[in-house]
């Protein structure tokens, strides 16, 4: 909801009949005068108006603060109906609050003079005003969109849903560039462009994250050869998925290792031939895994130093290749660049490659597989002070200080947080110790069916 703090939730729209006996029509009879109920107290009238320009001119405002609650009057009934029948598929969120949306049986609001009113009228004078005029050409049908803050993967449909609120969406196309999430939009006119600018720039796609910073492109058109997860033309169902094209940045594969990477494939160098243990698909696995849910690993068999890493998105790929990156690990540098490789290839049956493909993409161990998993909000860069979870009540410090010592590295501090011991930080002597501790106790099993959770932390002892 443009004002809100988040735009995407997809409850259906429930008319809470039951509790509520004061102004309910069923959907089927149209009115221009919305309907709009649980507001959160500290309503403004900018917002109760956001929630109707996307679908056209908002004539008129009436606002039951006390009942929280307010009426909308829209310039036509089409508008009304649009807007009725697109909050009943997305509802929309003010500030935490699911707000509902319904016809009302008045055919038109009349409002009087009262000091309320005329701030309402104050506001849809400002609004309408700044509200797309139709009369100023738009500067271009098309939009750049970067999303910035990208906590949680944003996906082309994604931003098809929230875009095609204000138009219809010809074509669209993502990609990343210097490192950020983009896309390009294209609108069939300059007017519903402006309208999804003026209402969404600075929104937050998810709470608290993914900010969409709009611009006008100096495109005035897009070209799509393919309608794949990358680019789609709406005009054109018939264009190839185009899977065989190498896309501009594959979407999925960090990939992984090498000391001077051959120019024509990109991989996730890691010249990490370890000193003790060697490089294996569990290890790039469990590291690759604090950024995104890994679904596949290979180590190249002619160069046991290089590996590709699929993740489930372009999104975790990223994140993976911009806090891994440079990091240390047995001793060596990462190098992580994204492949060419739209996928990792199993090895035909029979044609075992002595473990170096494996397939985890029904592993338990995923750590984002729920939509809206906390873990997203605690993605950090590998830091020297590990975060440890679902510690069991009979395990001491002294026994994960013991632990974590036990592969040779140095624990420096440790401390349970105070009101919950399930939870504890413990500082290893360097970031490489960490990030090999991480992977080495990741799940490790402590007993009473309780198995260490392990992360890095934002915050030092």
């Amino acid at each position: 909801v443009s004002n809100g703090p988040y735009i995407m939730s997809t409850t259906a729209n429930g008319n809470d009949s039951k509790k509520f006996k004061g102004d309910i029509r069923g959907p089927g009879v149209p009115s221009r005068v919305i309907h709009i109920r649980k507001l959160p107290n500290d309503i403004t009238e900018t917002e109760v108006i956001s929630l109707g320009l996307p679908f056209g001119d908002v004539t008129n405002l009436l606002m039951l603060k006390a009942k929280n609650q307010a009426f909308l009057e829209m310039n036509s009934e089409e508008a009304a109906q649009n807007m009725v029948g697109y909050y009943s598929t997305v509802m929309p969120i003010i500030r935490h609050h699911p707000v509902y949306v319904q016809f009302s049986n008045h055919k038109e609001l009349k409002t009087d003079n009262s000091p309320n009113q005329e701030r309402a009228q104050a506001a849809l004078r400002a609004l309408s005003t700044s509200h797309v005029d139709t009369t100023v050409a738009a500067p271009s049908s098309v939009l750049r969109v970067v999303v910035e803050n990208l906590v949680y993967p944003v996906s082309l449909d994604a931003l098809c849903q929230i875009f095609s609120k204000f138009g219809t969406v010809l074509r669209i196309i993502v990609f990343t560039k210097n490192s950020q999430f983009q896309a390009l939009l294209q609108y069939p006119d300059g007017a519903s462009a402006q309208a999804a600018k003026l209402s969404l720039d600075g929104q937050n796609i998810y709470n608290g994250c993914c900010t969409l910073r709009i611009s006008f492109s100096k495109l005035t058109s897009l070209n799509v050869k393919y309608n794949n997860e990358k680019s789609r033309d709406f005009t054109r169902p018939d264009l190839p998925s185009g899977d065989s094209q190498p896309t501009m940045e594959h979407p999925a594969m960090a990939t992984a290792f090498s000391k001077t990477p051959p120019r024509t494939h990109a991989r996730t160098h890691a010249r990490t031939h370890a000193r003790t243990h060697a490089l294996t698909p569990h290890c790039l696995f469990i590291l690759f895994g604090v950024y995104g849910d890994v679904m596949r690993v290979k180590i190249l068999f002619n160069k046991k130093e290089n590996a590709l890493v699929q993740m489930s998105d372009s999104t975790q790929a990223q994140l993976a290749m911009s806090h891994l990156s440079g990091q240390q690990l047995h001793g060596k540098s990462l190098r992580i660049t994204l492949s060419k490789h739209t996928s990792v290839q199993l090895p035909r049956e029979g044609h075992e490659d002595q473990g170096l493909t494996k397939d985890y993409s029904n592993s338990p161990l995923h750590r984002f597989k729920k939509p809206g998993s906390k873990n997203y909000s605690n993605i950090f860069p590998p830091s020297a002070t590990l975060h440890l979870s679902n510690i069991p009540p009979s395990v001491v410090e002294d026994d994960l200080k013991m632990l974590f010592s036990s592969s040779g590295a140095t624990v420096k501090a440790f401390k349970f947080f105070q009101k919950d011991h399930k939870m504890a930080l413990i500082q290893m002597g360097s970031v490489e110790e960490a990030i090999e501790s991480l992977i080495e106790f990741h799940n490790h099993d402590l007993g009473e069916n309780h198995h260490l959770r392990v992360s890095f932390s934002k915050s030092s002892i």
